[in-house]
C-alpha cells in the first residue's frame, strides 16, 4: 500500500502560481446521493473525517491527515469494447463496484508511461446523471496512477468540443499541456438514473483515441486483475473555480477546477467576426433561436449569443444543463427537438407567431447541431457542404484557402460536388471523427462532416455544435454584409437553394431502428452481404419492387485504407450503388447502449435545376420501398417503422 498525504494550508503558504484564480482549502464533500462506491468509502472513514472542513487548517494538523493509495482486486467484466464514440452502458451497468474503475485503469494501463506518470489530463463532460461520482472515482484514480494535475471544468462541465479545444490550447503553470481527456458523456443518448452514461478517452491532439489505443484497452478490460485508486482522498469541491493541491508520494497532486466556457470562447473569437454576426443580430429584420436540450450546451449559450454577440435572451430554449436533460432526448433532429422544430415553423400545430430567421440546437455534450431557417430544414449533408463552399469568403479562419475536406461514407455525396467544382481534395472516411484527425494533424482537412448532424473543422479534433451554428451566422452575415438596410434579408432558405442551383441536389433520408435485437441486426446484415454476390439477382428483386429504379452497378462493404499512417478499417457499412448517382447504405451503429441500432441512408443525386425542388418524400419514396424490402427489415427485426426518420 502506497502512502498518499494530503497538504491543506492556507494560501499564504503556498507559492504563488501563474493561471490559478486563487488557491482555496477543500472538504472532503460527499455527493447529495452516494453511488456505492462512496458509501464504502463512506464506512472506512473516521468520525472526525466525515466531519466537514471549513475554512483553512493549520499547515501542521492538515500534514497529519494521511492518505493510502490501495491496489485493489478486481475481475473483468464482458464487454467493455469501446465503440466508435467510447464506451456506453446504462447508468445502473456503470454503478457496479469495480465497473468504471476497471475501464479507466485499463485505460491508463494502455497509455504510454510518460502520458500517464507527471502528466496532466482533462476529466469533464456534458454533466449527465452519474458525472459527478465519477469525476471524482476517475481524480482519486488519476492520483494513484501518477498523474500531475486533473483539470475540471466547474461543475464537471466541458462539450465535448471544449475539452478538445482545452487539450490543444490550455497551458499549466508550469508551461506544460494536457496529455489527454476522459470525456464523459453518452452524447446525444437519454440521461438519468435509468438511462445512459458513457466514457471515452481523447489523445493529445484533442481527438478520440485511435482503434490502436482502443484496442488496447478492450484488451486489457478483458484480463485485468487489479487497479490503483487512492481511496482516502477527499472529493474535491468542483461547484467552485479554484486549485486544490495534495502532496503524494511522486510528489505534488493539483485538481484545477476551471470556468468551463472561456478558453472555448477564446477560440472561436479568433475563428469568426463576432463583430459582423453582431451587426446580423442586431438587424430588426433577422430573429435567432438556439435550444440547448438542456444540455452542456447551456454553458456556453448565454455567454456567446447573448453576453458577446448581442442575442436576446429570449432567444434561448433549454439552456440549463441537467443531470436527465429536463426529461428528453438531447438529440437535435426533427423528432428529438419538438420545441425549436415548432418554434420554426415546421412543427404539426399551427401557430400566428412567425417564426425566427435562423434556429439550431446542439445535442448533450454540444458536439452535434441541426441548422434551421424558417419553416426550412436543412440537412447535415447539406449544411457541410454549404459551410465548405462559402468557408473562404465568410470566416476569417479560412481566408487562405481550405487545405482539403472530407465526410463520413454515409454522408451524401453533395460534398463531393463542391470538392470537385472548387479544385479541393477529398476524401470519404468511415463513420468516427477519429478518421478526421488523422487527416487534419496531417494538413489534409479543413472542413469535415457527417450525416448524424456532426459538423466540425481542424480548429479542434471533435465535431462542433456551436462551431457550426456561428459557422451559418457568419454566412449569413456574409451574404447580407450590404443589405442590413433592406427590404429583404437573404435566408437561410435562399442560401441552400442557390447552393441546389449551382451543384445540384442530393435527395437523402436515414431511417433509424433503436433498440433491435442484436442477433437479429447482423442476420439481416448477413443477408445484405450474402445479396451481394449476384448483383443480377439484385437487380431483378428490385426490377420486382420499383421497376423504374435504376439498376445496381456495384456493391460493396466501405473498406478504409487511412492514407495518413496506412491502417485499414473493414466492415464499415453495406453498400448499393445504383447507375443514376443513387445509393443505399445500411450499417450498425455503434452508439447506442443497449441492443443495436440499424441505420439505413437513402440517397439520390439531381443536378437538372427544374427538379431540385420537389418534396424529398416523394423524390425518395421509390428508393425507400426497395430498401425496407430488399434488407427484409420488417421481417428481421419486427418493426414496422423506424423509431426516427432525418
Amino acid at each position: 500500500m502506497i502512502q498518499l498525504l494530503c497538504c491543506w494550508a492556507p494560501a499564504a503558504i503556498i507559492a504563488p502560481r501563474p493561471r490559478r484564480l486563487r488557491h482555496r482549502t477543500t472538504t472532503p464533500s460527499l455527493p447529495h446521493s452516494p453511488s456505492p462506491h462512496h458509501r464504502h468509502l463512506l464506512a472506512s472513514l473516521s468520525p472526525a473525517q466525515r466531519r466537514p472542513r471549513l475554512g483553512a487548517q493549520p499547515a501542521a494538523a492538515a500534514a497529519a491527515m494521511v492518505f493510502s493509495v490501495a491496489k485493489k482486486d478486481t475481475t473483468p467484466f464482458d464487454g467493455q469494447k469501446p465503440g466508435t464514440s467510447g464506451l456506453r452502458k446504462k447508468v445502473t451497468v456503470f454503478q457496479q463496484p469495480h465497473y468504471l474503475a476497471n475501464f479507466v485503469q485499463s485505460t491508463f494501463n494502455a497509455l504510454p508511461a510518460e502520458e500517464v506518470k507527471g502528466a496532466t489530463i482533462v476529466v469533464s463532460g456534458d454533466g449527465r446523471y452519474f458525472s459527478k461520482d465519477a469525476v471524482q472515482i476517475i481524480t482519486k484514480m488519476a492520483a494513484a496512477n501518477g498523474v500531475r494535475r486533473v483539470w475540471v471544468g466547474q461543475d464537471t462541465l466541458l462539450s465535448t468540443p471544449a475539452v478538445s479545444a482545452i487539450i490543444r490550447e490550455r497551458i499549466a503553470a508550469d508551461g506544460s499541456k494536457a496529455t489527454g481527456a476522459f470525456i464523459l458523456t453518452a452524447s446525444h443518448n437519454p440521461g438519468g438514473p435509468t438511462e445512459d452514461f458513457g466514457i471515452k478517452y481523447n489523445m493529445g491532439n484533442g481527438g478520440p483515441a485511435p482503434e490502436s489505443v482502443t484496442d488496447k484497452i478492450f484488451s486489457n478490460t478483458k484480463t485485468i486483475t487489479e487497479y490503483l485508486i487512492a481511496d482516502d482522498l477527499p472529493d474535491v469541491d468542483v461547484s467552485a473555480v479554484g486549485v486544490t493541491t495534495f502532496t503524494g508520494p511522486e510528489g505534488p497532486f493539483d485538481v484545477d477546477v476551471f470556468d468551463s466556457a472561456t478558453d472555448y470562447i477564446k477560440l472561436m473569437k479568433s475563428i469568426f467576426d463576432f463583430e459582423a454576426i453582431k451587426k446580423l443580430l442586431a438587424s430588426p429584420k433577422f430573429s435567432f433561436c438556439f435550444d440547448g436540450l438542456h444540455g452542456v450546451a447551456g454553458a456556453y449559450a448565454k455567454r456567446m449569443f447573448v453576453d458577446e454577440l448581442g442575442a436576446s435572451e429570449s432567444s434561448l430554449l433549454n439552456c440549463v444543463p441537467k443531470e436527465d436533460f429536463g426529461g428528453g432526448h438531447p438529440d437535435p433532429n426533427l423528432t428529438y427537438a419538438k420545441e425549436l422544430v415548432e418554434r420554426m415553423g415546421l412543427g404539426k400545430s399551427s401557430s400566428n407567431v412567425e417564426p425566427p430567421e435562423f434556429g439550431a440546437a446542439a445535442d448533450g455534450d454540444a458536439d452535434r447541431n441541426m441548422v434551421l431557417g424558417k419553416r426550412f430544414f436543412v440537412t447535415p449533408s447539406d449544411s457541410v457542404a454549404i459551410i465548405a463552399a462559402n468557408a473562404v469568403q465568410s470566416i476569417p479562419y479560412f481566408a487562405s484557402g481550405l487545405k482539403g475536406v472530407a465526410r463520413s461514407m454515409p454522408t451524401s455525396a453533395a460534398l463531393d460536388v463542391v470538392a470537385k467544382n472548387l479544385n479541393l481534395k477529398f476524401f470519404e472516411v468511415p463513420t468516427g471523427w477519429k478518421f478526421f484527425g488523422n487527416l487534419m494533424d496531417a494538413g489534409m482537412c479543413s472542413v469535415c462532416g457527417e450525416e448524424s448532424f456532426g459538423t466540425g473543422s481542424d480548429h479542434i479534433r471533435e465535431k462542433d455544435g456551436i462551431w457550426a451554428v456561428l459557422a451559418w451566422l457568419s454566412i449569413l452575415a456574409y451574404k447580407n454584409k450590404d443589405n442590413l438596410g433592406g427590404d429583404k434579408l437573404v435566408t437561410v432558405e435562399d442560401i441552400v437553394l442557390q447552393h441546389w442551383a449551382t451543384y445540384g441536389r442530393h435527395y437523402y433520408t436515414r431511417y433509424d431502428y433503436e433498440n433491435v435485437d442484436a442477433e437479429a441486426a447482423k442476420e439481416l446484415m448477413a443477408n445484405l452481404v450474402k445479396l451481394q454476390s449476384s448483383l443480377s439477382d439484385v437487380n431483378k428483386l428490385i426490377k420486382e419492387i420499383q421497376p423504374n429504379v435504376a439498376d445496381v452497378v456495384s456493391a460493396d462493404e466501405f473498406e478504409y485504407k487511412d492514407p495518413v499512417d496506412g491502417s485499414v478499417s473493414k466492415h464499415q457499412g453495406i453498400r448499393y450503388l445504383f447507375g443514376d448517382g443513387s445509393r443505399l447504405v445500411f450499417r450498425l451503429s455503434g452508439t447506442g447502449s443497449v441492443g443495436a441500432t440499424i441505420r439505413i441512408y437513402i440517397e439520390q443525386y439531381e443536378n437538372d435545376s427544374s427538379k431540385t425542388g420537389r418534396e424529398s418524400s416523394d423524390a425518395l419514396s421509390p428508393l425507400v420501398d426497395v430498401a425496407l424490402k430488399l434488407s427484409k427489415i420488417q421481417e428481421y427485426t419486427g418493426r414496422s417503422a423506424p423509431t426516427v426518420i432525418t
